[in-house]
């Protein structure tokens, strides 16, 4: 998608919409804003600066026409954890570092790459992030005093439990309006910006019924500066890149999975579609300059971009507006914010995280009681209770132990032989019998990937069936093995020499395409021979037939094939040799 591509047919009707639309998000992103920053352990600025900065510039470079980006909620955990261990400064490195791997995976085209993390994965870290988003607020929520913070789920439990006794009623009273104002307003009236109308009236409510007994964005970060962001290039050395090249890495990938998610929604919202290399080069641009005026890493917002779209957007002009307009709001209200209680931000936090927390699909995938409802699961508890690297690493680990296994439990391999009673004599596998056997013709039939998770099981069939029974050709029926890598052709190409090691025939039949180009880089193909290699099973049964000792076909009442019934008669045979 080019950049003017997305300004096809655009007209004054179409600039009306952008406008209306980002003004819409633009005030819904402002209290979102300041909330993540707070959340991540930074003042409440600095998501202001992101919104501004980041939903322009991912609007401006980025490759979804609708997307809105921004601070999320899903970096909370990551950005608070680099705050607690590394400080603000090196968040700003990281978040410029996370910047330069989003752009390089755009341009490798990596951006299809990240479609392939399992949804069990997927849903189970944001699920987990959504329970630490909303654990984290708790605080918030009731007024606890003098509450310390730490990385790990159970410390900031255990913290919370210790201090319920420094409850806030007049800050639970405050929250307690803003969530009600948030459950009531978009059942009455969907298109007003419920957060929004929430933190004006629960910050009215705790200024004029409980001033000074309740915290705020003034008495706990400052008066926040109604004045633009300076340009500030962090410290760079490269022991702190170093230091912080995981933390870095998280972030690009926890940005990229949610930026191309978002774009998907607004795909199916809007029937577009997305350039998911290009998102990733626009995410990484708005996150490589964010930092150099202090915000936070962004990231395509799924419910913002979903307002967007609702609220009529046409083009990416409406989050480059959207932008325009926190900028407007900074400048001119700056001061006003001060004065909104941290107990009106906890209940917006709450239900950001509610409507995160994927509950339903979550609960869905537990009911099916598969190997996916184990990596959810475990996914989930891991990124609760140690850190979302770890529950994503194992997540993916897990999925692809799975994977490979029911992979390899799909592998099929069976000895048949013809069946007479079906069209066209199809092979069958209980056609074999132990009295209904040919001692020199061995058939099987392999379906399935043969790769290292399933190679063994195909050697070891074989082998064990031709070891207890030696004949002189094998033929292997291959028309329904889609894959084959190079364990897989290791293991066929132990089969084929031992066979041919005792002097053994082996024939192909029905390869497809890709084992077929394996089999050629690998030489397999010349080692069997070219002309051992058929379209169809009955050509190699025909082949097979031409190559067999005739005097061990005397007397044989096994009569596998419809050759056998002159192959075993002596006055046949007899009378063959005597043409000859």
């Amino acid at each position: 998608m080019s950049g003017t591509g997305r300004f096809i047919g655009y007209q004054a009707k179409s600039f009306q919409k952008d406008c209306l639309s980002g003004l819409v998000v633009g005030i819904i992103a402002i209290p979102l804003g300041m909330a993540f920053a707070i959340a991540s352990g930074v003042k409440p600025e600095y998501g202001i600066y992101t919104t501004i900065i980041a939903g322009i510039l991912i609007s401006l470079f980025g490759g979804s026409r609708f997307q809105i980006g921004g601070p999320t909620g899903a970096f909370i955990p990551i950005l608070f954890g680099i705050v607690m261990q590394y400080g603000y400064e090196n968040l700003l490195l990281a978040g410029l570092l996370a910047g330069i791997m989003l752009i390089l995976m755009g341009i490798f085209k990596l951006g299809a790459l990240i479609k392939f993390i399992p949804r069990p994965v997927t849903i189970g870290f944001t699920a987990g992030i959504a329970v630490i988003i909303f654990s984290g607020q708790i605080g918030n929520f009731f007024g606890l005093r003098d509450l310390p913070k730490h990385e790990d789920f159970f410390s900031n439990m255990k913290e919370i439990g210790l201090h319920l006794a420094t409850t806030n009623l007049y800050s639970v009273i405050t929250a307690c309006v803003c969530l009600a104002i948030l459950l009531i307003l978009p059942r009455v009236w969907p298109k007003v910006p419920a957060s929004l109308v929430g933190l004006v009236i629960s910050s009215i409510v705790a200024t004029f019924l409980f001033e000074g007994q309740v915290a705020t964005i003034g008495s706990t970060f400052g008066t926040i500066p109604s004045t633009l962001p300076t340009f500030h290039v962090p410290e760079i050395t490269w022991e702190r890149i170093q230091q912080l090249l995981p933390a870095a890495f998280v972030i690009a990938m926890l940005g990229g999975i949610e930026s191309l998610l978002s774009a998907v929604v607004a795909d199916g919202m809007t029937g577009s579609r997305h350039n998911s290399n290009r998102e990733l080069i626009g995410q990484g641009i708005a996150n490589l300059i964010t930092p150099l005026f202090g915000g936070i890493p962004a990231t395509g917002a799924i419910a913002r971009t979903a307002t967007n779209i609702k609220s009529g957007a046409v083009s990416p002009l409406s989050g480059i507006i959207h932008g325009l307009v926190v900028l407007l709001v900074l400048v001119l209200f700056a001061p006003y914010a001060s004065h909104i209680p941290l107990a009106s931000m906890a209940p917006i936090l709450m239900v950001v995280a509610w409507n995160m927390s994927e509950r339903k699909e979550f609960a869905h995938l537990l009911k099916t009681k598969t190997t996916d409802s184990v990596v959810l699961l475990i996914t989930f508890l891991l990124t609760v209770f140690t850190n979302l690297t770890t529950a994503v690493e194992i997540g993916l680990i897990l999925a692809l132990i799975f994977f490979v296994k029911r992979m390899s439990d799909l592998l099929t391999v069976a000895k048949v032989l013809p069946d007479p009673s079906v069209k066209h004599a199809k092979v069958r596998p209980h056609m074999v019998t132990e009295h209904h056997d040919c001692p020199q013709v061995s058939i099987f039939t392999v379906e399935g990937a043969l790769f290292f998770g399933a190679a063994s099981t195909f050697e070891q069939s074989i082998m064990n069936t031709i070891q207890h029974r030696r004949a002189k050709i094998l033929i292997l029926r291959m028309g329904k093995v889609p894959f084959l890598d190079t364990t897989g052709e290791s293991n066929l190409a132990s089969v084929v020499k031992d066979f041919k090691k005792h002097g053994g025939i082996v024939l192909i039949s029905g390869l497809q395409a890709q084992p077929k180009e394996v089999l050629q880089h690998t030489g397999l193909d010349e080692y069997i021979g070219q002309q051992h290699f058929f379209a169809h099973t009955g050509e190699a049964i025909d082949f097979a037939l031409t190559q067999l000792e005739q005097n061990r076909c005397i007397g044989c009442q096994h009569h596998a094939f419809r050759e056998c019934a002159d192959l075993s008669d002596p006055e046949q045979v007899k009378s063959r040799s005597q043409c000859v």
